[in-house]
């Protein structure tokens, strides 16, 4: 076979890739950049997307809070839910009056109520001056003697089978000066039992 002179077509590759003047190689990374940006794009509208949605929903809930207005439950008759005027939006709690002393012995059945002085003091003659002090002052006194324990403060003890119990318990004890009246079960021979002790001023 004949042989020619090298020229620049002897210089082609065998490759059947083509190359020319204005032609480069195919890169071989070239789509795994295309992947990469594509994913990159996605991750980006995906936070833009979960972004507005944080936003719109803080939106509605400040939304809510501040156009929500507090219920009002209606009282039972009536067509609203604003109470009536003459309703009572308290309740207070309900205190017992106090009883008023009676001053007036007229007043009593000595039959049934009984008056009791005793002495619980070791001053000898204390009951039958208390008890003086009350007959001066128009009561009834059916016994005076001695207690069988010694107590420092005057007491007049009323028991609970009348209603004014209480109120002549107060008016002895006005006029005998004692402060202290109290109810008790201690002395079922007598309505009224007047217990001096040391604090009590000889009338």
């Amino acid at each position: 076979m004949a042989k020619f002179p090298p020229d620049r077509f002897d210089g082609v590759p065998e490759s059947p890739l083509r190359v020319g003047a204005h032609r480069s190689g195919v890169k071989r990374h070239g789509g795994w950049i295309v992947f990469a940006w594509a994913a990159l794009a996605c991750l980006v509208l995906v936070g833009i997307g979960v972004a507005v949605l944080k936003i719109t929903d803080s939106n509605n809930q400040f939304h809510d809070t501040s156009t929500t207005a507090p219920s009002i439950s209606a009282t039972p008759g009536s067509s609203s839910g604003t109470p009536s005027p003459g309703a009572s939006t308290s309740t207070t709690p309900t205190v017992a009056p106090t009883p008023t002393p009676l001053l007036d012995p007229s007043q009593i059945n000595s039959a049934v109520t009984t008056i009791t002085v005793l002495n619980s003091t070791k001053t000898a003659g204390l009951a039958a001056n208390a008890g003086g002090a009350l007959k001066n002052g128009g009561w009834v006194v059916g016994n005076e003697g001695n207690a069988t324990t010694e107590v420092p403060t005057s007491v007049v003890y009323y028991d609970s089978s009348a209603a004014d119990n209480e109120s002549i318990a107060l008016g002895i004890a006005k006029t005998l000066g004692i402060s202290q009246v109290q109810q008790s079960t201690a002395f079922p021979s007598s309505t009224i039992t007047v217990v001096l002790g040391s604090d009590y001023v000889s009338k």
